[in-house]
């Protein structure tokens, strides 16, 4: 099952191609505030793998990677190994998955999550300058700052929870692949999930 972004988000995406990413180019340079008030910019992280992870807390297929404690399992997995995961969220004001800094907050600590940062993207900039489809929609990003991996998070695009012990999870294989030197097997895949709740033209 798919859910697609709206016609006018679509048409805000296509008309900034000339941002799209694509792997192996530089990943976009970007600088956003998390929910501790802190500034982050990609280039603070260079000289580490990066993993971007679109969220969206209403999205029953984030809900399906929570619930199962499978993201969290990899952010704690990844982040001890050295790698940097930066949760964004890129909801609109009054759109699904929005969140302040304080609710953001409070979500990470139910959920035991663990990653380097949550970062609140609600005027889409850095979720369109990714060309981010869905929550998740995933992305690594190698220490010299290129993009290796851009799609979902595993090959089983639904949301039942059983379903993520018998998936493929395309991120640890990308991550675990480049970090031995190997290529990525599967370096771009097709994103599942909800649409990310950009907010509409003009807005």
């Amino acid at each position: 099952m798919w859910i697609f972004m709206p016609a006018a988000v679509g048409a805000v995406l296509a008309a900034s191609t000339a941002f799209s990413v694509k792997v192996g180019q530089p990943a976009p340079a970007f600088t956003a505030t998390d929910n501790q008030g802190r500034e982050h910019k990609l280039a603070d992280f260079k000289g580490k793998f990066v993993v971007l992870e679109w969220h969206n807390q209403g999205c029953p297929y984030v809900q399906k990677q929570y619930k199962s404690g499978n993201m969290q399992k990899l952010q704690k997995e990844w982040t001890a190994k050295g790698v940097a995961w930066l949760t964004v969220i890129s909801s609109a004001p009054g759109k699904q998955g929005y969140v302040t800094p304080e609710e953001s907050r409070d979500y990470v600590k139910q959920m035991t999550a663990a990653p380097t940062a949550v970062l609140l993207d609600p005027t889409g900039a850095v979720g369109m300058l990714y060309s981010a489809k869905t929550t998740p929609h995933m992305f690594v990003i190698d220490p010299q700052g290129v993009l290796i991996y851009d799609g979902a998070i595993d090959d089983k695009p639904t949301t039942d929870l059983a379903d993520v012990a018998t998936a493929t999870n395309y991120v640890s294989a990308a991550l675990g692949e480049a970090m031995a030197g190997k290529p990525v097997t599967t370096p771009v895949s097709r994103p599942y999930g909800c649409s990310v709740k950009y907010a509409a033209p003009g807005q």
